[in-house]
């Protein structure tokens, strides 16, 4: 390597060095995130796939056929999974929060084209992926939420019903959620909204490509009877579903489905009016690399849908048998009827205060004992009514081989916080006095680092219940601020 300041076998070991202070991404210690399939063979092929592509520029299909060839059939297998017919067309995209932007962009400019006048509006229910609140801030779209019921984790169709009116571009409805792993009702929502003229989008993000094998997965087994929730939902226009989730590819790919090749269109940019090279792009990117793309095409190619079923069966045996010993935890219960490999868990508010285990110091305790769960904070709702504070667990197939030891640590975690209090945020703010209305940068250091949340280079605390009790505490627009502060001092360049 003449020329070059540094040998490879050097830089690959510094890599490798800052790969081991990672949460794992194998072995199934991490319920977020990430979603193993338990395969090497299919994460070998992942990689081979990609590194054929590596140089291969997906901003234009035309000269590289490779991409117009592999998209085809990444999304023709997409829409035989979910019930399309041959007016359901759509594109690969980078992720879960481009598909939903696009689906935003689509639904705005059909609207417009339609008539509509002044600024549209979206609504969702408050369990909609936070993605669609982007979308909205990005494409100015008014975002227009629907609270959910806190038992069950589901909105009310007659509540999305009401708020249809004109001015609404779009219906997004989930499943599941990616909070409580609920099924939206769909069809209803799709029947009232259709009966308006109002378009319906399907986020299947997180779970689809589960969902999508279920029933052929497990025939003989305790799976719950699915609803119609795809395509086959007749006011259903569109779908967005991951394939670096359930579907076991790398980073970024997803794929976004339409139905119509008219409204469809209205999800690409096009440019003639510049001196350079026509600009025609289906997503929001020009140059985009390919690997992410022919990794997911070779996984499909490899797996087939007995493959996607085989796996789908593991990872729902692997989440009933975390369900049921949930379900055996003293203090602890599932969040209403999770339908996908994945569940959010409360405290069990029936049984005395000394017997409850909340869920926050629960994960805090698995996660001193090597298992990453992801805790959610309660929320308040427009209508006054609260969500719980939740722990968040995301099941994958290879979960299944280490049951053995996760539900063990599990009954610990809780046995070990079983009474303890609820961090109360309002506690850890008393000594502040009174918050700035306006942070710059400086100040939300400042305050970062009263709450003891700077610590070193992508340094996190050891417990992280009180943070989201702060999460909790602040107001919104302060906590977003300090989120955005963290988040940027932890990439910045040492002074």
């Amino acid at each position: 390597m003449t020329g070059f300041r540094r040998e490879a076998s050097e830089i690959l070991a510094e890599l490798a060095d800052l790969r081991a202070h990672d949460a794992p991404t194998h072995g199934g210690r991490v319920l977020s995130y990430v979603y193993d399939s338990g395969l090497a063979v299919l994460d070998a092929l992942a990689a081979d796939a990609a590194r054929l592509v590596q140089p291969v520029n997906g901003l234009d299909p035309t000269t590289f056929t490779s991409v117009a060839a592999m998209e085809r059939g990444v999304v023709g297998f997409a829409r035989e999974v979910f019930h399309g017919d041959d007016e359901v067309v759509g594109s690969v995209t980078s992720g879960g929060t481009e598909s939903c932007v696009l689906a935003v962009k689509t639904a705005r400019d059909a609207w417009r084209a339609a008539g509509g006048q002044g600024q549209a509006r979206l609504v969702a229910p408050v369990t909609a992926h936070a993605a669609f609140r982007k979308a909205c801030h990005l494409l100015d779209v008014a975002y227009d939420t629907v609270p959910i019921d806190p038992a069950t984790g589901r909105p009310s169709a007659e509540a999305i019903g009401g708020r249809l009116g004109p001015d609404v571009a779009l219906v997004v409805v989930s499943a599941p959620s990616y909070p409580f792993a609920t099924l939206d009702p769909i069809a209803e929502v799709a029947a009232l909204a259709a009966a308006r003229g109002v378009p319906v989008h399907v986020d299947a993000c997180i779970g689809g490509f589960a969902l999508g094998f279920a029933e052929a997965s497990m025939p003989d087994a305790s799976v719950p009877d699915l609803p119609a929730w795809d395509f086959a939902v007749p006011g259903v226009t569109s779908l967005s579903a991951d394939l670096h989730k359930y579907g076991y590819a790398p980073k970024g790919v997803s794929v976004l489905l339409t139905r119509g090749h008219d409204r469809q269109r209205f999800q690409y940019f096009a440019t003639t009016e510049w001196p350079g090279y026509p600009v025609v792009n289906p997503t929001l990117t020009g140059s985009k690399p390919a690997g992410p793309l022919a990794a997911a095409w070779a996984i499909i190619e490899a797996l087939g849908r007995e493959g996607f079923a085989d796996l789908t069966a593991r990872a729902l045996r692997a989440t009933a048998a975390l369900r049921a010993a949930v379900d055996g935890i003293e203090g602890l219960q599932v969040v209403g009827d999770p339908v996908g490999p994945l569940m959010a868990v409360r405290a069990d508010a029936s049984v005395p205060a000394d017997r409850r285990v909340d869920p926050h110091h629960w994960a805090d305790a698995a996660r001193a004992a090597g298992w990453h769960l992801q805790l959610q904070p309660a929320l308040v709702q427009a209508d006054g009514s609260a969500l719980p504070r939740t722990t968040h667990l995301t099941v994958t197939p290879v979960t299944e081989g280490v049951l053995g030891e996760l539900v063990p640590a599990l009954v610990a975690a809780a046995d070990a916080v079983r009474g303890v209090a609820p961090v109360d945020g309002r506690d850890v703010l008393a000594g502040l006095g009174e918050l700035p209305r306006a942070l710059d940068s400086a100040g939300a250091e400042r305050l970062l680092a009263s709450f003891g949340l700077l610590g070193g280079a992508g340094a996190l605390p050891e417990r992280m219940a009180p943070v989201l009790a702060l999460v909790e505490a602040l107001p919104a627009p302060v906590t977003e601020r300090l989120l955005v502060e963290l988040l940027a001092r932890v990439v910045e360049p040492a002074a």
